[in-house]
């Protein structure tokens, strides 16, 4: 039987993270924007219908360069303003296509960025109560926001929670003071300790880490010390994500070569060792990359089969609708895709003379249907019933994980064993017909471990 490392070794391949499926370099089908706001129409039409909602804040104050989100690096504050009014002006323009958007259940809101607490306490009050006056709020919501502890201020967690944030995920990448130099993110242990503090002081009761395996000058050493760190604080949640090194896409990542980054089999010991610490301090693994107290509402969800994967990665809550808004914000109506212009003034530029911003998307077409349900079985539950269709096609291409008993079949049910949970995305390619006809023409994908 092959050791961890050898698995590692053999399934590290440029996989995507299927928060989406057809992924993003597989779209082919835009739709028009008239086209997407009749998906919308349809999606939301039964009165039982529900949404969830993604708000883009790009900004951030400076540059880390290891980020590969869609961000606007400034320090002048006075984007703000123009950047709110064409946001609202977007979400009216919803609105007033689509009435069932503000009738409709909202039972999910994330803020996003770039860094949503770059906004003033006066601009985030007024950009959520003018959002949330006209919606219909499900009496059990579930609000969450992404915050750079460098950049958050306690009155901005205060107004935060008394609109009814509950779920805070801290950006942290890792605590060695070396490493932070290189990736231009210097954070003491105890700003991100404070603002954990703060949080749940105020009553927020879900707080994440996200952490980054494969940084520039990491090494086992200060991985386990950065983990050790995380478990002191305990946070209730854990992303533990592989870095992608796309310079092609990020030029900011060319400010360190490859000669900074761990090398393959020293990456691939991060992860496992950092893992290991993770299950064994009473974390749960759920599906990809995600670690979980078994207190915390994720874990719950894994456990009786309700978790759910989309744009915003795991969540708990289903809905029928997510409504991206925003620069680069991508929505989801299940049977299409629509993604905002990714450019700041090119957004507000076509809000104000188009009212919308599209600028790509896809329509799945039946197949597409299809294997998104399985995609999404697999990912949330570790476990799928192949269509008679295409089982003996999935099967092949899985023998070689079954032989490392990384997968198991019962009949057409295929289930990750517990050693194969770290594959999981390895696993799900086998589903992914796109991928497997026509490998994307340059490298867009970062690698599955």
């Amino acid at each position: 039987m092959k050791t961890a490392k050898e698995l590692i070794a053999k399934y590290d391949i440029p996989a995507p993270r299927y928060t989406s499926y057809p992924t993003v370099p597989y779209w082919t089908e835009n739709p028009s924007t008239e086209e997407w706001l009749d998906k919308v129409r349809n999606r939301l039409s039964p009165e039982n219908s529900s949404l969830s909602l993604y708000i883009h804040i790009p900004f951030c104050e400076t540059l880390c360069s290891f980020c590969g989100c869609n961000t606007s690096i400034t320090k002048n504050h006075s984007v703000e303003d123009p950047y709110i009014e064409a946001l609202l002006l977007e979400f009216e323009n919803y609105l007033k296509d689509v009435p069932a958007i503000g009738q409709r259940e909202l039972r999910e809101l994330h803020l996003g960025g770039g860094t949503p607490t770059y906004l003033s306490e006066t601009h985030m009050e007024f950009l959520l109560n003018s959002i949330l006056k006209k919606m219909n709020i499900s009496s059990k919501p579930e609000f969450s926001l992404e915050v750079d502890p460098r950049r958050t201020r306690d009155a901005q967690l205060k107004i935060l929670y008394d609109f009814g944030f509950r779920r805070i995920s801290l950006g942290v990448q890792d605590f060695d003071p070396e490493v932070q130099r290189l990736i231009n993110r210097t954070q003491p242990f105890e700003m991100t300790e404070r603002i954990s503090n703060v949080s749940r002081k105020l009553g927020y009761t879900s707080v994440n880490f996200d952490l980054i395996y494969g940084l520039p000058k990491q090494n086992l050493v200060g991985m386990k010390r950065t983990v050790e760190k995380t478990l002191e604080l305990r946070p209730d949640r854990i992303a533990f994500y592989s870095y992608a090194h796309v310079p092609w896409i990020k030029a900011a990542q060319r400010l360190f070569t490859e000669a900074d980054l761990p090398s393959g089999t020293e990456k691939r010991e991060l992860y496992e060792v950092s893992r290991e610490m993770f299950l064994k301090a009473g974390y749960q693994e759920i599906g990809m990359d995600h670690f979980a107290l078994e207190s915390d509402s994720l874990s719950k969800a894994a456990k009786n089969g309700t978790l759910h994967r989309n744009f915003m990665g795991y969540t708990t809550k289903t809905t029928e609708m997510l409504l991206g808004l925003g620069v680069s914000a991508i929505s989801d109506s299940w049977d299409c895709f629509h993604q905002n212009e990714k450019i700041v003034k090119k957004y507000q530029k076509h809000i104000h003379e188009s009212r919308f911003a599209t600028f790509r998307g896809h329509k799945l077409d039946l197949e597409d249907l299809n294997q998104r349900i399985l995609i999404l079985e697999l990912s949330t539950t570790g476990k799928v019933t192949v269509p008679a269709e295409i089982l003996e096609d999935v099967r092949l291409y899985l023998a070689s994980m079954e032989d490392d008993t990384l997968i198991r079949w019962e009949e057409n049910l295929l289930s990750l064993t517990e050693r194969g949970w770290p594959f999981l995305r390895n696993a799900c390619t086998s589903l992914d017909l796109r991928l497997r006809r026509k490998s994307p023409e340059s490298r867009v994908f970062s690698r599955a471990i």
